[in-house]
């Protein structure tokens, strides 16, 4: 089998060249462990991965945080709730008047030991970002598991209780991804759908909908390379390539962390090893943001970057159109 990694770096893209803004996102990979093993997971998490953030790391970034370069903290993982650090870096960041997204799967805050956890994220006013990959049970599961569903259903219903999709500080979004290798459908119409199927069976609220298009990348990638897709899929996002998307892509104003503190121009360059690098060629790293601003320098981009420009675009904020 062909390995995903190695292919993207070893190809020469033709991918339009982009240039950065001023960044003000700051999305933080807090460590690979995670309570599900979803298909469409690009980090390839899982409960068996160990990788997560140091202690020694953690303390930049409190510092970062304290120098408020930046006006958001996403954190993202496998399941960042589950790095012992997760709530002093929530807290650390609220008190510095930081937006805190969390990554969330939902499942995390019903399992035990994380049963204070809703209510920690809403006493903190934490933006919940969770991943629902379709409102339809057997779609769910199939990307995520047995069982998922029905616990996803419950954690929605627990966050609605403590004001998530009522109360304005309180905003839940949800996050789509397709089940097989096509583009998402047109987001705003979804959204539709979803806010329906979801009052209507389970009376439940949310806020917005976003629409991500699965990387050809990590466990995504290694299924379309067994099942003999990778191509076909690959060739699906050159030609829906939408130039319009381009100032929108995240990459120009989000600076994505790993779990060793090591700087990326999004999380998909991450699982790629394509580091962000100083002058000299050398990778960096999270305490160089102390000093350092990176408007105008340009992102690493490879032939994955396809898959944010297909259609109406794709990003950790949902559709770009």
């Amino acid at each position: 089998m062909r390995d995903t990694r190695a292919l993207l770096i070893s190809t020469t893209t033709d991918f339009p060249s982009v240039k950065r803004a001023a960044a003000a996102i700051l999305q933080v990979n807090l460590g690979y462990r995670c309570n599900l093993s979803c298909v469409h997971c690009h980090v390839n998490a899982g409960p068996q991965r160990t990788e997560m953030m140091d202690e020694q790391t953690v303390q930049v970034l409190l510092a970062l945080i304290e120098s408020k370069r930046f006006s958001t903290l996403d954190l993202t993982g496998g399941a960042p709730e589950m790095h012992p650090a997760f709530r002093e870096l929530v807290r650390a960041a609220r008190a510095a008047g930081m937006e805190v997204i969390d990554r969330c799967n939902l499942t995390i805050l019903l399992e035990p030991g994380y049963e204070d956890l809703a209510a920690f994220l809403a006493g903190q006013q934490v933006h919940v970002v969770a991943s629902l990959p379709c409102y339809l049970e057997d779609n769910v599961e199939k990307q995520r598991g047995k069982g998922v569903y029905g616990k996803s259903v419950a954690a929605i219903r627990l966050l609605n209780t403590l004001g998530y999709g009522h109360d304005e500080a309180l905003v839940l979004d949800l996050v789509y991804n397709p089940v097989g290798a096509h583009l998402p459908p047109p987001q705003a119409s979804l959204e539709q759908d979803y806010k329906r199927e979801l009052a209507t069976r389970f009376d439940l609220v949310f806020n917005q909908l976003l629409t991500i298009t699965n990387m050809p990348i990590s466990r995504f990638g290694a299924v379309l390379l067994a099942n003999g897709g990778f191509d076909d899929y690959m060739q699906l996002l050159r030609d829906n390539f939408n130039p319009q998307t381009l100032n929108g892509l995240m990459c120009r104003h989000t600076v994505s962390v790993d779990y060793q503190g090591n700087l990326y121009d999004c999380d998909f360059n991450q699982m790629l090893a394509l580091p962000m690098r100083d002058r000299r060629g050398a990778p960096r790293h999270i305490s160089s943001l102390l000093d350092t601003s990176l408007a105008g320098e340009a992102v690493v981009v490879a032939d994955h970057c396809f898959g944010c420009t297909a259609g109406a675009g794709s990003s950790c904020g949902g559709a770009l159109e």
